[in-house]
């Protein structure tokens, strides 16, 4: 496994094609962006030098927070986001994409948004896969995001076995978990070997490890245990100054088990 920092939240306090750097200096061994369409991806990748990008989101959300990729009306936009995603995602070598599953259309039913979601998430794996990178989608908790579709891990990992593609995996992420899971060690060990792409914050108030409850050794252990060995994402708000609150590193050998000879 390997660190990376996402740069949506981390060193904000600079703008973003100067957060590479940042990251580099912190030891980070790579990035991951939410949504970087806002800069050219020429210029981040250029800004990205040989810090690897891991992973970008498809453009989640039309301006009335309805979901694109749940919206059974709506197969065209995503079509056309998607697009804006892979041009972007060759340009930066990006590894993976993530297709989020915000909330549906008023009224529509459960049949209609998992058919819609399916089928958006064939697509990507259509277009994607050929070209070596990875489709995952993530559970986001309600609490934070109320009406989210794939909500926790039951309805993701649910969501998967009834699509059954092999291209398309699942974003665990420490902090959503923890606030729906009352087994986080037990949910990793569920989600096992479709774990694609992992991303943590301590909870709650998903800031940096240390500020609440999570056991991130424990955490790490059942990742390990489940055979997951690629990025790691650092994915949380900082409570002060990013370069602050980066004591928690110290921990990591032993978190990824590099610290065992």
């Amino acid at each position: 496994m390997k660190l990376i920092a996402n740069l949506s939240l981390l060193f904000t306090e600079r703008p973003l094609v100067e957060r590479f750097a940042a990251a580099a200096r912190a030891g980070f061994e790579g990035v991951e962006i939410q949504f970087p369409y806002d800069v050219p991806a020429d210029v981040l990748r250029a800004a990205a030098g040989s810090l690897p990008i891991e992973l970008i989101n498809v453009r989640s959300a039309r301006p009335d927070g309805v979901g694109i990729a749940t919206d059974a009306g709506g197969r065209a936009l995503f079509a056309e986001e998607l697009d804006r995603t892979l041009r972007y995602a060759e340009t930066l070598g990006v590894r993976k994409v993530n297709v989020l599953a915000w909330a549906p259309p008023p009224g529509q039913s459960e049949s209609e948004t998992e058919a819609a979601l399916a089928g958006n998430v064939r697509l990507a794996a259509e277009r994607l896969s050929p070209r070596g990178i990875a489709v995952v989608v993530e559970c986001v908790n309600p609490v934070d995001a109320p009406g989210f579709w794939l909500r926790d891990v039951g309805t993701s990992l649910g969501f998967l076995d009834r699509l059954g593609d092999d291209r398309v995996r699942f974003q665990l992420d420490f902090y959503h978990m923890a606030r729906t899971e009352p087994d986080l060690v037990g949910a990793i060990a569920r989600a096992g070997p479709r774990i694609g792409h992992l991303q943590f914050a301590d909870a709650p108030g998903r800031h940096e490890p240390g500020t609440g409850a999570i056991h991130f050794g424990s955490a790490f252990a059942a990742l390990r245990a489940a055979g997951y060995n690629g990025a790691v994402s650092a994915e949380y708000r900082p409570v002060g100054r990013t370069e602050d609150g980066l004591g928690w590193m110290a921990e990591v050998p032993a978190w990824l088990g590099r610290d065992r000879a």
